[in-house]
């Protein structure tokens, strides 16, 4: 995915995230504060600014990608500053609230080089800390300025119908055989994207200028493209959980492998022709768990049989469909410019 001739990229991808994240962390921030003490602590270890015991630290909270979406969304719209703020902030919380009951739900210890929210204070305060974040962020979206906050609700909640129906697909994935006529199907996997990551970022790009009232054709167009980076971003996602370094991603190397968890490069392999996938099926259909070796092994068969590159291809191809959805309405070029070049940032780097 490149940049549109015309556009005109203003900072470079890097940038792009600071500028977003001076421009939204006080308000998010703020917004925390309101929250009880006790999910307010577990909220701001979860945001990365503090350690489990409430000392403030530098510690990694993540690059910013969703809220930098919100603002550019916004911005492309020529929305006022304070809806794009009121857009980021609460988007941003409902992706931590997220991430917070997925690693409940999925059993996972750490999250971004150390200790996820319910490893560092159980599963219970975890699950209430989730809770408080997803209530704050719909109150800051019903409190924010202007006509149109009711609207910026309902289409917040939309996406996170969409979102819960996605997360319970892929649970409901790791209970169902790798082969037969029971597995899970590539089509399948793709439509469980869309939803439990698609719906988030499409609701990023767009939720900033419902906020502001914008013409339904500049949001579905933002909308469409989010859904489509969304299903770009998850396919890079299921490429790092085989193949990603930990020490960049802060997880273990063939994480998914060794969970059994129904990913687009594994599926991919398996329906593949040749005797890689023959040979990846036996493996994985025998029903035994995963160590160490067999999940490299099978990493290994995975990339034999296509797997890799079907994913990658994937990916890329879901890049340029939002592409073409930013280019079928009139938005302001110097936020399409940045959000073309972050896409391609984020992207390309993994690719």
């Amino acid at each position: 995915m490149s940049a549109r001739p015309g556009l005109r990229v203003t900072s470079p991808p890097p940038l792009v995230l600071e500028r977003c994240r001076e421009l939204t962390e006080p308000a998010l921030r703020a917004a925390v504060r309101t929250l009880h003490p006790w999910p307010r602590r577990m909220a701001s270890f979860s945001l990365g600014w503090c350690a489990a015991d409430g000392t403030p630290t530098a510690a990694d909270g993540g690059k910013g990608i969703r809220r930098a979406l919100a603002v550019l969304g916004a911005e492309a719209v020529g929305a006022p500053e304070e809806a794009a703020v009121a857009a980021a902030v609460s988007v941003e919380l409902v992706h931590t609230f997220s991430l917070v009951h997925d690693d409940v739900m999925d059993g996972d210890e750490r999250r971004r080089h150390r200790d996820s929210t319910w490893k560092a204070f159980g599963t219970g305060p975890a699950v209430l800390a989730g809770d408080a974040l997803f209530a704050l962020a719909v109150e800051t979206l019903a409190g924010a300025d202007g006509a149109h906050g009711a609207a910026a609700v309902r289409h917040l909640t939309a996406a996170l119908r969409e979102l819960v129906r996605g997360q319970a697909d892929d649970l409901l994935f790791e209970s169902r055989p790798w082969t037969g006529p029971e597995a899970v199907r590539v089509a399948e996997y793709e439509s469980m994207a869309a939803g439990k990551t698609g719906s988030l970022l499409a609701c990023a790009l767009a939720l900033g200028p419902v906020l502001a009232g914008a013409s339904p054709l500049r949001v579905d167009a933002l909308a469409e493209a989010g859904r489509h980076l969304g299903t770009a971003f998850q396919a890079v996602d299921d490429l790092l959980g085989v193949w990603g370094d930990p020490a960049a991603t802060g997880k273990p190397v063939h994480g998914d492998l060794l969970r059994g968890k129904k990913t687009l490069p594994v599926l991919a392999a398996l329906a593949a022709p040749g005797p890689a996938a023959r040979s990846l099926a036996a493996l994985l259909g025998s029903g035994a768990p995963l160590d160490a070796a067999a999940a490299r092994r099978a990493a290994a068969l995975v990339e034999e049989a296509g797997g890799r590159e079907a994913t990658a291809a994937e990916a890329r191809r879901h890049a340029e469909a939002a592409q073409r959805c930013l280019a079928g309405a009139p938005f302001a070029p110097g936020a399409m410019g940045e959000l073309v070049a972050l896409v391609d940032f984020l992207l390309e780097r993994t690719l």
